[in-house]
């Protein structure tokens, strides 16, 4: 594995949706996150982050370094074993083994982070070894991401489908389509805001500048493989990135997040197309030991 990062980092990611589903609520019948308050749209960290996870395994197909370990039909304290089998450790006598070796929670942090991408990134609560009360169960990883949150409030539409399969042969006596139903966003442009901390990469897991280098990579194309007609038209439009001259920064993150501006074109009440948006980079009030950089 590469050195880790040096250099602190802050990211803006606008993306939008048209015509589906970007994030359902599982407690409000799948209907699109909204803030009640305000009506602007939300998207978890976890979704985003689930995205980047899948274009990684894809793009590595299982390469040395490169394991996912949140990843669909893989129970977690499976991967977990593998660590234990690494250190010569069973998993069932964790404690004992650690009265033996003290630098045992070292060993297996240190093989978690370099075999598995998105410990290495994100971090991660691996449930066996937080029972055995190892320090190495919790990792904090340097990127960190936010909520999502639409640029303007977001109007939910509930859309009702029909289907002429009908579901069993009694029903079919009696009629010809069944109904179903559907929410969308109409269109929406979403902002999301992360950080990269150096200093956690160089104290805890190692990511690396071609670790960073794909996550950019797999953040501008985290929707291309994620089709489906629920979620509709989606599509990642920028990613500016704020890159720091040292590994603490120069400058609060906020004060960087604030230079980017998403506005209405002149005439534009309800925005329908990302074209209806003037997205701006404040480059005057940037402030001294900061670089911006726009991908996607």
């Amino acid at each position: 594995m590469s050195d880790p990062i040096k250099n602190r980092y802050e990211f803006v990611v606008l993306f939008d949706v048209e015509n589906g589903n970007p994030n359902g609520d599982p407690d409000a019948g799948n209907m699109p996150r909204v803030d009640p308050e305000t009506g602007y749209g939300l998207v978890t960290d976890v979704c985003l982050k689930r995205k980047i996870r899948n274009y990684v395994e894809m793009a590595k197909e299982d390469a040395d370094h490169y394991h996912i370990y949140i990843k669909d039909g893989v129970p977690l304290n499976s991967s977990d074993k593998e660590a234990c089998a690494y250190v010569g450790a069973d998993p069932d006598k964790l404690k004992e083994a650690k009265k033996k070796d003290e630098h045992l929670d070292e060993k297996i942090r240190d093989f978690m982070c370099s075999n598995f991408y998105d410990i290495r990134t994100f971090g991660a609560v691996m449930t066996t070894f937080v029972k055995a009360s190892l320090n190495c169960g919790q990792v904090r990883g340097p990127v960190q991401l936010g909520f999502a949150r639409s640029v303007d409030p977001i109007v939910p539409q509930e859309v009702t489908i029909t289907r002429v399969a009908i579901t069993t042969e009694a029903d079919a006596e009696k009629k010809g389509t069944e109904l179903g139903r559907k929410y969308i966003v109409p269109y929406g442009l979403y902002r999301a805001e992360g950080y990269v901390s150096a200093n956690l990469a160089r104290k805890t897991t190692g990511f690396s500048e071609a670790d960073l280098e794909l996550l950019w990579t797999a953040i501008i194309n985290m929707f291309e493989n994620d089709h489906s007609a629920a979620r509709g038209k989606r599509a990642v439009r920028q990613l500016i990135v704020f890159k720091h001259d040292s590994e603490l920064g120069n400058a609060p993150s906020h004060k960087l997040f604030d230079l980017v501006h998403a506005e209405h074109n002149e005439g534009v009440i309800a925005p329908r197309a990302y074209t209806d948006y003037t997205i701006t980079v404040d480059e005057a009030n940037r402030p001294t030991g900061v670089t911006c950089k726009v991908l996607g």
